[in-house]
């Protein structure tokens, strides 16, 4: 499974519901016009779609509705993810009974899901498997009146095609290993740093400032790592914002 985590995305902890089982999934599209051409559209329209939900003031939506998302290119977009009450089948009963996947379709442009997302979806739907979700797979409109998820990806839905052939599991996750405390110099510009400037700003450690290069080793990081040296219970020299290999495997920076 391609898996595109929260903190790839640059997103804190959900805020849903928890919710440990469902009777299944059922499968959603976006409904609008959409044209992705690469990944990183792929990656954009997710951020969009979960800034346009939590804007929402009429649904009040705690996070995006979706549990995970999946593109035209085969990805699995971690929405709200395991065990969470989705947002996204009508009303409280209907996101009770099933978790959400969505397809990135539209009814203009992107319309027929690929092969890769066929995959994908299927991939989407072992992994809710395996978090809780029971056999059933249905589509949006199956108990609520919509057009969801497109006649394509509903026809798919019918004839048992988006069932998974084996579960697959979420892949194990490779973090970047501790690259010894004098590798933090100021002016150090390195890739490994800009992915521990995300997951500082996703543990709610964000010091920097707007002008801050996030792959630049620089005042904004020693003050970020600092508050997560302290959020760990490090105070006095110890929390004073030079990467340690102890809090730095507490970090879970991704490998890049």
């Amino acid at each position: 499974m391609k898996w595109v985590s929260r903190s790839e995305l640059g997103w804190p902890a959900s805020a849903a519901p928890d919710q440990a089982t469902a009777l299944g999934v059922k499968v959603h599209y976006e409904g609008s016009p959409v044209s992705n051409a690469t990944h990183a559209d792929c990656v954009a329209e997710v951020k969009q779609i979960r800034s346009a939900h939590l804007a929402n003031k009429v649904e009040n939506y705690s996070d995006i509705a979706y549990n995970l998302l999946v593109c035209q290119h085969g990805y699995v977009f971690e929405g709200r993810g395991k065990h969470k009450r989705t947002g996204a089948n009508g009303n409280q009963d209907l996101n009770r009974a099933h978790y959400a996947v969505c397809g990135l379709l539209g009814n203009v442009g992107d319309i027929k899901p690929t092969p890769e997302m066929i995959q994908g979806i299927r991939d989407a739907i072992a992994y809710m498997r395996a978090n809780g979700a029971g056999s059933e797979i249905k589509g949006h409109r199956d108990g609520y009146a919509t057009a969801c998820p497109g006649e394509p990806l509903y026809a798919l839905v019918k004839s048992g095609a988006l069932a998974p052939i084996k579960a697959v599991p979420k892949p194990a996750p490779v973090y970047a290993p501790f690259p010894g405390a004098t590798f933090f110099k100021f002016g150090k510009k390195s890739p490994v740093i800009a992915a521990m400037h995300k997951r500082l700003v996703a543990e709610g450690c964000n010091k920097y400032r707007s002008s801050s290069n996030p792959d630049v080793w620089g005042s904004g990081d020693v003050a970020s790592y600092a508050a997560f040296q302290r959020k760990l219970g490090y105070s006095g020299r110890s929390a004073d914002g030079v990467p340690g290999a102890t809090s730095w495997s507490k970090l879970k920076v991704p490998k890049s």
